[in-house]
């Protein structure tokens, strides 16, 4: 065989095969997985470096997820055609990756290490972000990269109550759970999940149901690696000399836990920097070639005092008891012209979030691997430098601020109406002014206040909070700890960020980032029970005092927006040739109309009456207009015997000369002339749709007028009928 190294394992994950390869592709990369779940495949290698990086402090890890339009059979919508920069998706899905696998490396070690998972197929009823993370772990597991793996992952929903791996895309459509489990043999590694209000305990054993699968896939990851993994290479430790590590800590120790003993940031920074001076006046000449170790050393002193503190004394570094939330405020209304706003602020940690409305035109469209073309509604997530104190350029968005962006959509999307209750598209930005932690439930907090002051008809109001970790020396097996509301310093040195979003109902979104292994059920359950207190708190005490509902009315600034649904066979009719017709109605109007395939319209417009004028010319054309309606005309031609009146672009009836006043007219001219507009009732459609219109009755109906006569003479002379009709017929000549 030309390939001798080639290995193929199979197994079963949720009733479908899964399949993993090695040895035929990629053969220069430290190892390399094909890994095929159904008819989806994905190519997964990994690398590193021979040597450390210099003169970095943290673990040069990255992921990267690739959507390859060929894997679906599209050609790239791109101007080049071709794959560019990744998708929000993709970066979601890296994200996803990076998390369960990162805290199994060692931490001493700055080797650069990169991954790379190719979507090369993919089969809709399997998932090709699973598949690329079970073949990650396979490739990682087998290499010769020093890992504390396998993990493998699932997705998990909730079809009609009940709990299904790995959902397939008829279940998808249908789950109120959107769930991805990562674990280790033993530890819950990564949740990520999107959901309908689901309660505590459904959300748990939603989890554990995802656990106990992946345990399975660990085995089988496990019995590849005994056959066929690579011994693991050594590398030089990153770790800070011990004894010179005691030196600095006994010198400086005293000092930083005065610098670290104040609920204010900026006291904090400001205080330890002498501190710093004088360690480095000191040690400098120990690490003549690495002084960057000094500060190494002193990140690891402060994460000594503060994990400490809080687990030995249950002390905060803010003063606040365990499970007390910093202090909380709420506002609505902040800026003047745009549609909806809400400023969040707890602590130090300030967001403002801002809500437009748009028409549906305006919703976001997508070209990805997955049969979603279209979002609705948009939540983005801002952080600039100014919001730590920092001078960062702004270089746009990075896959911290997408993914927090996403989490806030995720976590809001649930409680968003649908078009046919609120035809809008919606977009919401959180503007991260200060951050000392939690900025991402801070977010979720001030768009439901932004989407309710903006008159959006949320079903309920959503509410965000975080729960951290310290964990013992004997790891999460042991002691541990667990606080509310964590922030910047207790997310940096601790070893978990929990963060749950909900309503009072239940959970809307869950993100779970960790720096241990994983974690136990013990732990989950009372990260559950405290962010659910939290979360409660914040709805009732904070924020719905200051709106306790979604406003009735829209902003004077937004958008108006009715929407109708038409035959689609009259979809030409209301767009006209060229175009002209729905030009005619924006221009007259003053509005915007999308038409979509299945004859749904949407129009928009600041001012509702001409919304209302819009959608009457749409349903007027789209549908005969019916005997006994009123109509506001536009005279368009004069005959001897009447005139046309055009009720809606391209929809146009003649008022017979006898029906033009409530008195006798002589001649045409005498009552009007074109492009006057002129109040019309339908009295007649004949057997050709042809329109008989009458502007005397409208004048009696709407103005109460008295006719002079009863009809006029030409109208009482027997052969008036007859007469009339062919006056129509010689015009439609």
């Amino acid at each position: 065989m030309f390939f001798k190294n080639f290995k193929v394992w199979e197994t079963e994950l949720a009733g479908r095969k899964l399949t993993l390869e090695t040895g035929k592709m990629a053969g220069l990369a430290n190892a390399s997985i094909l890994a095929r779940y159904g008819e989806t495949e994905v190519l997964c290698n990994v690398t590193a470096s021979a040597k450390p990086r210099e003169g970095v402090d943290f673990f040069p890890l990255s992921v990267d997820y690739e959507e390859k339009m060929y894997s679906v059979g599209k050609i790239p919508g791109s101007f080049q055609r071709r794959e560019s920069r990744p998708s929000e998706k993709a970066i979601l899905t890296s994200r996803c990756i990076d998390r369960p696998i990162r805290p199994l490396f060692p931490k001493d070690l700055r080797n650069d290490c990169s991954v790379v998972a190719t979507v090369m197929s993919v089969d809709p009823d399997c998932s090709p972000e699973i598949t690329a993370m079970i073949g990650v772990s396979a490739a990682i597991a087998i290499s010769d990269i020093p890992w504390d793996g396998p993990i493998s992952g699932v997705n998990v929903g909730l079809v009609d109550g009940e709990i299904v791996i790995n959902p397939n895309l008829e279940q998808r459509e249908k789950s109120d759970l959107v769930l991805t489990v990562a674990s280790t043999a033993d530890l819950v590694a990564m949740i990520e999940a999107g959901a309908n209000e689901i309660d505590d305990d459904t959300m748990f054993d939603a989890i554990m149901a995802g656990h106990e699968e992946n345990k399975k896939i660990v085995k089988f990851i496990n019995e590849i690696v005994a056959e066929v993994g690579k011994e693991k290479f050594e590398y030089e430790s990153s770790d800070p000399d011990p004894e010179i590590f005691k030196q600095i800590e006994d010198f400086c120790i005293e000092d930083v836990k005065k610098a670290l003993d104040t609920d204010d940031k900026n006291v904090r920074d400001a205080a330890l920097l002498p501190v710093y001076e004088a360690v480095h006046e000191k040690f400098d000449e120990l690490f003549e070639e690495h002084p960057e170790k000094i500060d190494e050393i002193m990140y690891l002193v402060q994460k000594h005092v503060v994990r400490s503190w809080l687990k030995d004394e249950h002390k905060r570094v803010d003063g606040r008891g365990i499970d007390e939330i910093r202090p909380l405020n709420a506002e609505v209304d902040l800026l003047a012209r745009v549609h909806g706003s809400g400023l969040f602020t707890r602590g130090q940690t300030q967001v403002l979030s801002v809500a437009t409305l748009a028409p549906m035109s305006d919703a976001q469209q997508l070209d990805g691997l997955d049969e979603q073309t279209e979002k609705r509604y948009i939540h983005h997530y801002n952080f600039p430098s100014y919001s730590v104190g920092e001078t960062k350029p702004s270089r746009g968005p990075g896959r911290r601020e997408i993914g927090h962006g996403a989490l806030a959509e995720k976590a809001l999307l649930p409680v968003i109406p649908s078009v046919d209750e609120f035809p809008y598209a919606i977009r919401v930005v959180s503007e991260v002014l200060s951050s000392n932690g939690s900025t991402s439930q801070g977010s979720i907090c001030g768009s439901t206040l932004a989407l309710m002051a903006a008159g959006v008809p949320i079903k309920a109001p959503v509410a965000g909070i975080s729960c951290g970790l310290i964990t013992g020396d004997e790891g999460v097996y042991g002691d541990f700890m667990t606080m509310v509301d964590i922030q910047g310093l207790e997310d940096f040195y601790g070893d978990m960020d929990f963060k749950v979003a909900g309503t009072k109902k239940g959970i809307t979104a869950i993100q779970m980032d960790l720096k241990v292994h994983g974690l136990t059920p013990e732990i989950i359950k009372e990260a559950f029970a405290k962010t659910h207190k939290a979360r409660n708190y914040i709805l009732d005490e904070i924020m719905l005092p200051v709106i306790p509902e979604p406003r009735k009315e829209l902003s004077k600034y937004a958008p108006k927006m009715l929407s109708t649904k038409i035959n689609p066979d009259k979809i030409g009719d209301v767009i006209g040739k060229q175009g002209k017709v729905i030009q005619k109605i924006c221009a007259e109007c003053d509005c915007k109309v999308d038409v979509e395939e299945d004859g749904r319209v949407y129009i928009s417009a600041i001012d509702l009456d001409n919304a209302k004028r819009a959608l009457l010319m749409v349903e007027t054309i789209a549908n005969d207009p019916e005997i006994g309606a009123i109509y506001a005309g536009v005279v368009t031609r004069l005959m001897s015997f009447g005139a046309f009146v055009e009720i809606a672009p391209g929809k146009e009836g003649l008022v017979h000369i006898s029906h033009l006043d409530v008195k006798r007219v002589d001649k045409v001219e005498d009552v009007v002339n074109v492009g006057d507009e002129v109040m019309v009732k339908v009295i007649e459609i004949d057997d050709q749709g042809r329109i008989n219109l009458s502007r005397r009755e409208a004048l009696i109906e709407v103005k109460g007028l008295v006719p002079e006569n009863d009809i006029s003479e030409s109208a009482k002379r027997p052969s008036h009928k007859k007469n009339f009709n062919n006056n129509r017929r010689r015009r439609d000549d």
